[in-house]
């Protein structure tokens, strides 16, 4: 998605009181896989001489296999893996198997509070899954070959996933809504974040020529040119816009009717070319008219929605504010308190790290760094932070962080960074 309605004032702001104590969910290896990572394995890398048979770590007895490293490991280096130094490659498996460490105990205390989900709920979600990612079964069944994951591995680690989720929703749930003094305060401490800006609210209908395997319709630009030109007779004809999103689009945007939610005047002009900007900020310009553009690569028809022609300062009373402010505030208590308890059940947990041990005891067969000054290899930092693709305890954090990033109308789009105020998503 190319917009959302996005947070910068009240949660920048909120992040004082709260950390996202894991860069990412159990859900981007999921992801990875469901949703084209691309990367796949590399056959040219060195797996650093480990045994895959052999233990990595254990938690509690409970034995992490070297093998479970080197898949994540591969995932998250995405082919890069092969232009990094010995040092590097040895810092990344180490911050795999610390997150991989981190979902096992964190797994091994939702099984004691009797939260583990059943076949039949992770079934569920990984379908859900497969849905959204709009891939046939043999694109994602050769995804995941490629990702060396079969079925069962993705079924095992989404039901970890889920497990920590409903670990940390059992744990926040007793959290209470902020009072009204304490959502004042921060309103008031914080009122140039609450400015809604001049700009828009726009609906679309996504067309990508790019070939995305089987089913795909739209698979050169000639298709995707014939496609819309059906698409935008239909709604000429009367269709409605939400649902022919629905069903034609080729965005997430879809599942939420097309909603791409309200985006400042810059952030159009970052988007989409400057004479759409301009038509689309034009005072005459008839709501619900429908334009027809194109941008990054792909088709989009647009329906004008909403426009605000000056920015605006939000009140408490305006509507979605007083809301925005409360969801912030529960979200940083939520992190907060999940932070706490898995320092807590780390602190409890009998950890090993054998792979820690070797690097330890074995300090001069790290040769290869890379000397500074020399760049580092395109996602050498995400390999340095791999274990995001294994830490799963940010699940719940970052569903409460679609909360609160969410628009009035419920709508989080997570495909934008947040750099924006939170009025800006404050008001439809």
């Amino acid at each position: 998605m190319l917009m959302t309605e996005r947070l910068k004032g009240a949660n920048s702001v909120v992040e004082k009181f709260g950390r996202i104590f894991l860069v990412a969910t159990l859900f981007a290896i999921v992801s990875v896989v469901l949703t084209a990572c691309g990367g796949g394995t590399s056959s040219n890398s060195s797996s650093g001489g480990m045994d895959p048979n052999e233990t990595a770590a254990t938690v509690n007895g409970k034995a992490i296999k070297n093998e479970e490293v080197e898949r994540v490991f591969k995932m998250q280096a995405q082919g890069q893996d092969a232009r990094m130094s010995p040092l590097e490659l040895a810092n990344s498996r180490l911050q795999v198997l610390s997150g991989l460490i981190e979902q096992e105990v964190l797994f091994q205390k939702a099984e004691k509070e009797g939260v583990v989900p059943t076949d039949e709920e992770v079934t569920a979600e990984l379908n859900k899954q497969k849905t959204q990612s709009g891939k046939s079964a043999e694109q994602l069944e050769k995804e995941m070959k490629d990702a060396g994951m079969d079925d069962a591995t993705v079924r095992l680690q989404l039901k970890k996933t889920i497990a920590i989720q409903k670990l940390f929703d059992k744990i926040t749930g007793k959290i209470e809504p902020p009072k009204d003094n304490e959502i004042e305060k921060f309103y008031e401490g914080n009122k140039e974040a609450f400015v809604k800006k001049k700009g828009v609210k726009l609906a679309a209908i996504v067309i990508d020529p790019a070939n995305s395997g089987e089913g795909d319709v739209t698979v050169d630009q000639a298709s995707a040119m014939a496609r819309g030109d059906e698409i935008v007779k239909q709604l000429q004809a009367g269709a409605d816009f939400a649902s022919v999103a629905r069903e034609k689009s080729e965005d997430q945007s879809r599942f939420q009717g097309g909603d791409l939610g309200y985006a400042s005047e810059e952030d159009l002009r970052q988007t989409f070319p400057g004479d759409v900007v301009e038509a689309l900020m034009n005072p005459k310009t008839e709501i619900g008219k429908l334009f027809i553009t194109r941008a990054q690569g792909k088709f989009f028809i647009l329906k004008l929605q909403e426009r605000s022609d000056r920015d605006e300062a939000l009140t408490l009373e305006s509507p979605g504010v007083r809301q925005q402010v409360t969801d912030a505030l529960i979200s940083a208590k939520k992190q907060l308190l999940q932070a706490a308890y898995q320092t807590i059940a780390m602190s409890e947990a009998k950890i090993d790290n054998m792979l820690a041990r070797k690097i330890v005891a074995n300090p001069n067969e790290l040769s290869g760094a890379r000397p500074a000054g020399i760049a580092a290899p395109a996602n050498a930092n995400s390999n340095a932070n791999a274990n995001a693709g294994a830490a799963p305890a940010n699940a719940n954090a970052n569903s409460n962080a679609d909360k609160a990033n969410a628009a009035p109308n419920g709508n989080a789009k997570p495909a934008v960074n947040a750099a924006k105020p939170a009025a800006n998503a404050a008001k439809k």
